[in-house]
């Protein structure tokens, strides 16, 4: 745990404000709910996220996925890769959304790019070099929350997601969607 020097007091109604500081660098919206531990005198906040609650549904998913489509899969949460199948899974796990994933997310519609037919093909990571060629990036929506998403990515060149590809990422992002209502 990494001790900021930041101190606050608790008010009367049991509220403790974080910094804007804090919020920016964690990526806490407004909204956000946080999962409360405690360990003897430690209180610790957490970004709850209920997709990684799906830890090895979402993991089998992936992979299946990856089998299934040929592609790359991913399964994020509103912050970060939780689960990737296929040949390049280790570029995308633990890493954080890019922030056009992000706007894609706020905006809870499907986005299908491909390279060669003059698509613009966004980075799935923060900080990462975009050399994917084809994608489909489908919202994980329940009960109107955005709770991530299921993507299906290529690095080969002239690759194309195919309509196929695009209705196994939807019904993924909906069984994904099905297990919180």
């Amino acid at each position: 745990m990494k001790a900021t020097g930041i101190v606050r007091r608790i008010d009367e109604l049991g509220r403790v404000v974080i910094p804007k500081e804090i919020r920016s660098t964690l990526r806490l919206k407004s909204g956000d709910p946080l999962e409360i531990f405690t360990d003897r005198d430690e209180l610790m906040l957490k970004k709850y996220s209920p997709i990684a609650s799906l830890e090895k549904f979402s993991e089998s998913t992936a992979k299946s996925l990856a089998e299934l489509s040929g592609m790359v899969a991913v399964i994020c949460d509103t912050d970060e890769v939780l689960h990737a199948g296929g040949k390049s899974k280790r570029e995308f796990e633990g890493k954080s959304v890019s922030r056009e994933v992000d706007k894609i997310l706020k905006e809870r519609k499907s986005y299908v790019a491909n390279l060669s037919e003059g698509g613009d093909v966004v980075p799935l990571c923060e900080g990462q070099q975009n050399d994917l060629t084809a994608q489909v990036i489908v919202p994980i929506v329940c009960n109107g929350d955005c709770l991530g998403a299921v993507a299906l990515v290529s690095f080969d060149e002239g690759a194309k997601v195919e309509q196929a590809a695009c209705k196994l990422a939807r019904l993924s992002a909906e069984i994904l969607a099905g297990q919180f209502e």
